[in-house]
Parts: C-alpha cells; sequence; structure tokens
C-alpha cells in the first residue's frame, strides 16, 4: 500500500521519532508500505516520520529498481562515527518537493541498527549510500536536508513553497 508522504512545512517532520520497541506483523507492514511508497515516488529512501509514522525506521535502495525491491530496513539507526567530508551534489528529498541542492555530508559513516528481524547491524558506509543514510537518519531526528543548505537557498524556497501552498488552497 502506497503511504502518502508528508511535505514541508508539515510540522511532524520536525519531530524525533521513538525507538521500535517490538518487531511484530505491524512493523513489517510499515516496512512493505513503505518500501511501495519509495519506489512509487520514485526516491532511494525514505523514513518513517515521512510518511506520518512516528517510529525510528528507515528503508533504503541506492539503485532505487522497483522491479527487483532489493532495499534494506533499517530500525533504530545511529550513526555512530563518521570521518572525511563530501560534497552531496544535486540532493533532493521526497518531503522537500521541487528543491535540490548541494549539502555538505560526512564521506564515511559507521551505523548501528537493527535488521526487519531484529538482529544487529553495522553498516560501513561510503558514497552514495553514506549519503542516503546520514539523510534518512536525520529525518528520524527532525531534521531536513533543507536545514542544510545555504541560509538565501532555505529562505528563497520557503518564500516559493509557501506562495504555492497558497495558490493549491485558492
Amino acid at each position: 500500500m502506497v503511504l502518502e508522504i508528508l511535505t514541508y512545512p508539515n510540522e511532524f517532520l520536525r519531530q524525533p521519532t521513538k525507538p521500535v520497541e517490538t518487531i511484530d506483523n505491524d512493523i513489517q507492514g510499515i516496512i512493505e508500505n513503505m518500501a511501495d511508497t519509495m519506489y512509487q515516488a520514485p526516491g532511494v529512501g525514505l523514513a518513517a516520520i515521512q510518511a506520518g509514522i512516528d517510529k525510528s525506521i528507515i528503508i533504503y535502495d541506492p539503485d532505487a529498481d522497483a522491479e527487483k525491491r532489493d532495499y534494506n530496513a533499517l530500525l533504530n539507526p545511529k550513526i555512530v562515527s563518521s570521518s572525511g567530508e563530501t560534497i552531496s551534489e544535486n540532493e533532493g528529498c521526497l518531503s522537500v518537493p521541487d528543491l535540490r541542492s548541494d549539502v555538505k555530508r560526512a564521506e564515511t559513516v559507521v551505523v548501528e541498527g537493527l535488521d526487519r528481524e531484529g538482529n544487529p547491524v553495522k553498516i560501513d558506509a561510503d558514497g552514495l549510500l553514506s549519503v542516503i543514510l546520514q539523510h534518512e537518519i536525520d529525518h528520524l531526528n527532525g531534521i531536513l536536508f533543507l536545514d542544510r543548505i545555504s541560509a538565501l537557498k532555505r529562505e528563497l524556497y520557503k518564500k516559493k513553497r509557501k506562495k504555492a501552498l497558497k495558490k493549491s488552497e485558492q
């Protein structure tokens, strides 16, 4: 089932998520629905909070291949270390429509969490995977990529978005 993706300026996107305590059929269903949503969007990652679900869950597929559906789910992920600096070129976000921008990110990250069966996972990521994990974990902490771009670009986007929302209400 495809879920609705919340978009800026929805305040729900700004709240930190709650950890997953029990992995049950409901959580498995949420993960499946998130995958349907991510591939339909299309995107390379999705955090549960973006779909209005207050749980610490992310899914990702750097290949964004809707036919293979070779995605991974991470529950309660945390960045335990990061190093280097890179520019994520032309980064975008399903919750921040019509904006792409360069974003400073760590070059490599080590992320720990649980897989969808509850097994501990440790991921050493670089390149695109590193950027995706940082972006999605930011969502779980109430941070949008909008917060990581220049103040000027951010303000221009906010004005443009307000105007577009006003127009759609008329």
